[in-house]
């Protein structure tokens, strides 16, 4: 029987925020599957941590470039540059860039506001129009191309303490259904990944801060029908399904990775 070839063999992709989280284990996992890999962060390559991407012999499939997303000539240049380092292509496009924000509709100023939709909604929109014709390049030569956008569980279940980020997500899960719907006929596939409370450095920083760590992350994995925290490698392999070639067929779907969040109501447990 003849070898095959690797699910992502000769297509290249673009992952932002890709240096850490789910974004570092997406790139890692589209690059062992085939894929040539840029990694789009405002990270700089040679100050990043131990187990952060960096252009060594490690990764020969993952390139890292530098930009922030809320700068649109940055991501423009960084797109272009990303391009050149896979050859003049694209086919697949994740928008993982995002932060994360705690409180009420009260707790944040308006300043904040603006900062996280300007990163979470924005910056997609930013990394979308400025890799589209690379992309519309590859769905005709190739039959099609994938955006996969990093969504949130918080943009359809109401969560405490959790306004500005579920609005930012909600915006991002809107906009998912409306790029699908736009580019559909290009051949440009759109969907996006419903995480559940995630074991990523943002929420170790919420369980930092907190007024008691264990007790906090405790509650998290409660929360969760699962009974545990989703981990980064969970999403990156959604994320890789949604953009593989072998999900052709689908388009303007949310895919839950959540735990059972979304779906399941189930009894507390007892000890």
């Amino acid at each position: 029987m003849a070898e095959q070839s690797p699910e992502f063999a000769g297509l290249a992709a673009l992952v932002t925020g890709g240096a850490s989280g789910i974004g570092l284990a997406t790139a890692r996992l589209l690059a062992a599957r085939g894929a040539r890999v840029a990694v789009l962060d405002r990270v700089e390559p040679d100050r990043v941590e131990p187990d952060r991407v960096r252009p060594d012999r490690e990764a020969p499939d993952m390139y890292p470039v530098i930009a922030d997303v809320t700068d649109d000539t940055a991501v423009r240049a960084a797109v272009a540059e990303a391009a050149r380092m896979l050859d003049g292509r694209l086919d697949i496009l994740v928008n993982n860039a995002g932060i994360g924000a705690a409180g009420t509709v009260e707790d944040n100023h308006d300043d904040e506001w603006h900062r996280v939709l300007d990163v979470n909604v924005l910056g997609m929109v930013r990394t979308t129009r400025a890799a589209l014709p690379l992309l519309r390049r590859a769905a005709r030569e190739r039959g099609q191309a994938a955006i996969v956008n990093t969504c949130s569980v918080a943009a359809i279940a109401g969560l405490p303490q959790r306004a500005l980020y579920s609005a930012s997500k909600g915006a991002v899960y809107a906009l998912t259904l409306a790029m699908a719907a736009d580019h559909v006929a290009e051949g440009i596939r759109v969907n996006c990944v419903h995480p559940g409370t995630a074991d990523t450095p943002w929420v170790s920083r919420l369980l930092e801060a907190a007024p008691d760590p264990a007790a906090e992350r405790a509650a998290l994995n409660a929360r969760q029908p699962m009974g545990r925290l989703v981990t980064a490698d969970e999403v990156a392999a959604a994320i890789a399904y949604l953009a593989s070639p072998l999900a052709s067929a689908t388009t303007g779907t949310a895919l839950a990775v959540d735990g059972g969040m979304q779906g399941l109501r189930i009894r507390p447990r007892t000890t």
